[in-house]
């Protein structure tokens, strides 16, 4: 067991690493292959995966002992067996275990033949069994919504369809248990009569005694137990096979983002250092699928600091994919992000995240909860008006359930106030707030960073008031384009040009009247 604790706090620190490595566990959301349920792979599937060698070992030295140690009171005691046939005289030494060997090579070959399918049914009830748990965990971290839809109905069919594929694959599986249970235990009860039937000859002649032949028959019994252990652990064997594969293929995924990473295969986005006065620059930009498939193409935006930069288009012509790829959360395409040295980015999504524990966590997040104190986060709550909630600040609750969507923006705008980082990117991060509420959090963001670069991808165009420049994404042939750039305050310098498009060709005056 200490082998066994230590193989898996081993494995399971290395997988996690991988998968906590440069957001891949996000990335695996975004590209095909066997990877479905990695926290459930993580959790049970390396458990068995390193649990069962350790066994399987233990048992195979076992077994080894034990035949060894057998075969020499078999061979001793059955010694040689002498048949004629057709006048013919044929001396076979050892006969007993030459019987064990063929005895067990025989069981063993049909406990492989009848469960040939053993290892793809228990992967397929594994993986059952993981999309069961994931309905349930999905279905209790949603269900505010839920249960404001009344959705129940909805979700109990969901739950009954995946359930219900859990029973299948249990049925398939047990299908497997019954035959080859069927083959060792047969194999059980047969092999006490072999080594009789082999010394009733010898015994009738007169050259064994009663007591050898029971002697003989207990140790062929055993040596064939020993020669017999895959027949006995083969549903094991094949559930650890199953489980090892699925790891297998969790790595496997992994292995083809870190070769992303390295740039093999599909192109990668590369991250580097701006140069001069410009704190953010996109060169040559070009965001795509993990497949190819062109979403954003061939931007080049510089942005200097200080600027409030507004990312504004249509929905899905890709503003959120790009602020993905400035936050280096996307990595498909070419190009480059180029970011000042020494300076920090902080994004803030749609959907902040609020991770269990205390609302004092939840608002440090992602630094540690200790790292201010509870005065400066109950100040920094009131700024963005979820005072009434400083008197809870080191209560533990079940907070991502607790607040509302505006809340959790709110909280998330905390973050900032006590962050400060040099480099914002705003993904629809007012999308559950008022109007008012909006604007209320863009001025404090505006009073409080003052000197914070800020690119916001979003919708409402009363946002224009809080940024000082605004870019248009247009749906286009080859992926989206940044069709024009515009100063919503006037700056004194040389226009800044977004885009081979923009360097080709002026837009049309009335699409710029538009904008």
């Amino acid at each position: 067991m200490g082998i066994q604790r230590r193989w898996r706090a081993w494995l399971t620190n290395s997988v996690v690493s991988r998968w906590l490595t440069n957001g891949r566990y996000y990335q695996l959301n975004l590209v095909s292959g066997d990877h479905q349920n990695p926290e459930y792979r993580i959790a049970e599937d390396l458990r068995v995966a390193t649990d069962s060698p350790v066994d399987f070992a233990a048992g195979v030295t076992s077994a080894f002992l034990s035949a060894t140690t057998f075969i020499v009171v078999l061979w001793t005691i059955g010694g040689a067996l002498t048949v004629t046939v057709a006048g013919s005289t044929t001396t076979i030494p050892g006969f007993l275990v030459i019987a064990a060997v063929l005895y067990a090579a025989i069981a063993s070959g049909s406990i492989m033949t009848i469960g040939r399918r053993f290892v793809q049914i228990s992967e397929d009830k594994n993986q059952a069994e993981a999309e069961f748990r994931y309905t349930l965990t999905r279905l209790r971290e949603n269900g505010e919504s839920i249960a404001l839809l009344g959705g129940e109905q909805e979700e109990r069919d969901g739950i009954d369809k995946t359930f219900t594929k859990v029973l299948q694959q249990w049925a398939r599986l047990a299908g497997q248990h019954m035959r080859t249970t069927l083959v060792s235990q047969g194999s059980s009860l047969i092999a006490p009569v072999v080594p009789l039937l082999l010394c009733a000859p010898k015994f009738l002649d007169g050259s064994m005694t009663l007591g050898q032949v029971m002697q003989a028959a207990s140790a062929f019994t055993i040596v064939q137990s020993a020669f017999g252990w895959l027949v006995d652990n083969y549903p094991r064997l094949a559930d650890w096979n199953a489980c090892a594969r699925r790891i297998a293929s969790l790595m496997m995924s992994l292995d083809g983002l870190e070769r992303a990473e390295r740039g093999d295969g599909i192109g990668r986005i590369k991250r580097g250092e701006t140069q001069g006065e410009a704190i953010l620059s996109l060169n040559d930009l070009s965001v795509t699928l993990d497949d190819g498939t062109a979403v954003v193409g061939e931007a080049e935006v510089v942005i200097e600091a200080g600027e409030r930069l507004l990312v504004a288009g249509e929905s899905g012509t890709g503003k959120s994919t790009l602020a993905r790829a400035i936050a280096g959360l996307w990595p498909w395409g070419g190009g480059s992000v180029n970011f000042h040295p020494d300076r920090r980015l902080f994004m803030l999504p749609q959907k902040p995240y609020v991770p269990s524990g205390t609302l004092r966590r939840a608002a440090a997040y992602p630094a540690a909860a200790e790292d201010w104190t509870v005065e400066q986060i109950g100040e920094a709550l009131d700024k963005v008006g979820l005072g009434h909630l400083k008197g809870k600040i080191e209560e533990e609750a079940p907070w991502d359930q607790t607040l509302s969507g505006g809340e959790k923006q709110r909280l998330a705008f905390a973050r900032l106030l006590l962050h400060k980082p040099d480099i914002i990117v705003l993904d629809e991060a007012t999308s559950a707030l008022d109007a008012k509420s909006q604007d209320k959090m863009m001025e404090l963001m505006t009073k409080e960073l003052p000197n914070a670069t800020v690119v916001s991808v979003a919708h409402r165009a009363e946002l224009e008031a809080f940024h000082s420049r605004k870019i248009v994404l247009e749906r286009r042939k080859g992926g989206a384009k940044l069709v024009s750039d515009i100063d919503l305050i006037p700056r004194k310098g040389k226009r800044r040009l977004l885009g081979r498009f923009l360097r080709h060709r002026k837009p049309p005056a009335a699409k710029a009247k538009a904008v």
